[in-house]
């Protein structure tokens, strides 16, 4: 699908929102792999610590989905959802507590809310679409707990423009059971020189432990509508209100992401992260040595409320391999790959000495395993393939001179999940008028087919990886 209707300005004509690094952020692969499982409710199909079982309830109680005979005695029962459990090597299992999961985001972003602004460092997330804050309805001692830890508390009451929606509540609720929720009011919100008005805003009132866990102030959901949580209506995300009001564009009715890291700053890009709305950024394509003819699109079906694009092959050292029909989600909200099982056996049977860990459920490999020396794997984007750059399979230290991997199982989810390991490797370009996905493969030495000896492997698809650098 084109592109070329897109604006893509100069440099001096955009304002990029900066990814921030967390600096209280340690990468953890185990605790990574909860927050995901929680997050999009999915029970695991490998061996690890953690577990999805179905919670049973009847009369006025609930039990759990285990020795039934036992414990319900025949009685009717009713299997009301799935909850994400602990489990040992013994097969006990147990709640899932703040220090289980990586519940907090690697980069944030500072957003302008009410007049005058207060700043929120938010967590962007085109995996959600909620916009929610820490907020003086929180508890006193919650809020004291929050300002130990540097958090910015929303203020409603100090906003001239703020106008409470009476009536409206929001609860976001993950799969461990850990939830946050509160009322519902509209303000003006400001991101990068863009403002919004009459954005609804939800207020934090409660929240688990390990939402408090997290350093972020909040979340800014870039998903679509139709997942956000605020009940009994539905409310717009700042990118559906941006085109209402008529804040971006016509005919670019999109938001870019640009994500960095703080290890690729000897990339073209120095390692910068950032986002764009209304606009793709000229000096991210002339640093990539691409054009808007290079951008690649792929239409976007968002019946489930996500970014979810075709994903029917990928590739290994050169060698394609056919998952015919399979989608993935495009989520800036999590950090790893997700992706169904044969991938994951296929991909880590290219690096010897890889094994499967029960301690840590996924896959980790020897660290002394040369960056050269790792597969160079690409996924597909529709009908093009993008590769991931070799450091990005190792995430983070395993302990005993193993990396945890980058890639892991999507256990029984229907599709695949493309977080940040895959996103850091492509300009990713959301278009919501248009409703397609863009990217261009960002230029990085390790996934250049001949860094490792090896050769193109898309055979027949457009490798993005290849087409800029003969």
């Amino acid at each position: 699908m084109s592109g070329l209707q897109q604006v893509v300005p100069a440099p001096g004509q955009l304002h990029r929102i900066k990814r921030v690094k967390n600096q209280h952020y340690v990468r953890d692969g185990k605790k990574s792999y909860g927050h995901a499982l929680r997050k999009y409710n999915i029970k695991p199909t490998v061996p690890g610590p953690f577990d999805m079982i179905d919670i049973i309830q009847h009369a006025e109680t609930q039990h759990v989905l285990r020795r039934l005979q036992d414990r319900l005695r025949g009685r009717p029962t009713h299997v009301s959802h799935r909850q994400l459990v602990t489990k040992d090597e013994n097969g006990e299992v147990g709640e899932v507590s703040a220090e289980d999961v990586q519940g907090d985001a690697e980069y944030l972003c500072q957003v302008g809310i009410g007049s005058p602004q207060q700043q929120m460092s938010l967590d962007f997330d085109t995996g959600s679409a909620d916009l929610y804050t820490w907020s003086t309805e929180l508890p006193s001692h919650v809020q004291s707990e929050g300002k130990k830890s540097k958090h910015n508390i929303f203020n409603h009451a100090l906003s001239h423009t703020w106008k409470p929606l009476s009536g409206e509540t929001w609860t976001i609720t993950y799969g461990d059971g850990s939830s946050a929720g509160g009322n519902v009011g509209t303000d003006v919100v400001e991101l990068g020189g863009i403002q919004i008005k009459n954005q609804a805003v939800e207020l934090a009132s409660r929240m688990s432990s390990s939402f408090r866990s997290n350093q972020g102030d909040g979340l800014l959901g870039l998903a679509f509508d139709t997942i956000n949580t605020v009940q009994p209506n539905q409310v717009h995300t700042p990118v559906q209100n941006m085109i209402q009001q008529a804040a971006i564009p016509a005919g670019s009715e999109l938001f870019t992401a640009h994500l960095g890291s703080v290890n690729d700053t000897s990339d073209p890009d120095n390692g910068s992260s950032f986002y764009t709305f209304g606009v793709i950024d000229a000096q991210v394509l002339a640093s990539n040595k691409a054009t808007v003819n290079d951008i690649h699109y792929t239409p976007v079906d968002n019946s489930n409320g996500f970014w979810q694009v075709a994903s029917s092959t990928y590739t290994i050292n050169g060698t394609q391999h056919s998952t015919a029909g399979h989608t993935a989600v495009m989520d800036t909200g999590t950090t790893l790959a997700l992706v169904d099982d044969q991938t994951c056996k296929n991909i880590y049977a290219a690096i010897p000495g890889t094994k499967l860990d029960n301690s840590v459920g996924g896959y980790i490999f020897p660290t002394s395993t040369p960056t050269a020396s790792l597969p160079l794997v690409g996924f597909a984007i529709g009908n093009a393939t993008f590769t991931i750059s070799r450091e990005d399979l190792a995430f983070a230290p395993a302990g005993n001179g193993y990396s945890y991997g980058g890639i892991q199982s999507a256990g029984d989810l229907p599709f695949a999940i493309y977080g940040d390991v895959v996103l850091r490797n492509i300009y990713a370009i959301f278009d919501v008028g248009k409703m397609q996905f863009g990217c261009i493969q960002r230029l990085d030495s390790s996934t250049a087919p001949n860094a490792g000896n090896d050769k193109c492997g898309s055979h027949g698809n457009s490798c993005q990886s290849c087409d800029r650098k003969d």
